[in-house]
């Protein structure tokens, strides 16, 4: 076969790069906090994780993001974020911070409504967990119905230590209970 066809990957055996190899699925209700405690940190550079039908039934509380370096969950104010939001009604406005103790993802009073239409659904791409030369990044997006009006977040975050990750907490700011699914997948060849 020539070379321009291996190239393209018309070989046999040629890795499937990009590929979303699923990690662990967790379906959760009645909590607070989401640990993911392996992640194959080793085999993957680049992580997925999709969040759905996220529910606050106490009220206000946002989604947030915390990482375990060597085991021990980093909760020190230096993770960094910074995120936009808007709404369907036209509110636009931006949030960041260069010292908190996690990231925020997303924020939701559905728990206030009791509106089932009104779950936060999204997604977030993780970088270098496993790479103890480099930060860990995060960048993420997200939707859900509030009280009638469309809302997206999108943004990123970062630990800026060079660390090894190997876990992933989802946390809920004001603890919550909350309910909903969120899969970890792992991008091959990443």
């Amino acid at each position: 076969m020539p070379l321009g066809a291996a190239r393209f990957g018309l070989l046999g055996g040629v890795a499937d790069l990009g590929k979303l190899e699923l990690i662990q699925t967790q379906t959760f209700s009645g909590v607070s906090t989401v640990d993911f405690t392996s992640i194959d940190e080793s085999t993957y550079n680049v992580h997925f994780m999709t969040l759905n039908n996220i529910q606050h039934t106490g009220g206000l509380d946002t989604t947030n993001l915390q990482l375990y370096e060597n085991g021990v969950l980093e909760t020190g104010s230096v993770y960094q974020y910074a995120y936009q939001t808007g709404t369907s009604g036209g509110l636009f406005q931006e949030g960041k911070s260069t010292a908190d103790n996690d990231i925020y993802w997303s924020y939701n009073n559905n728990g206030t409504t009791q509106d089932a239409r009104d779950s936060e659904n999204g997604y977030i791409y993780f970088y270098n967990l496993g790479d103890s030369s480099k930060y860990s990044f995060v960048t993420y997006q997200m939707c859900f119905t509030d009280l009638g009006l469309l809302r997206m977040d999108f943004g990123s975050g970062v630990l800026p230590q060079a660390s090894t990750v190997d876990g992933i907490r989802l946390k809920m700011h004001n603890g919550f209970d909350t309910s909903g699914t969120a899969s970890l997948y792992g991008i091959a060849e990443s």
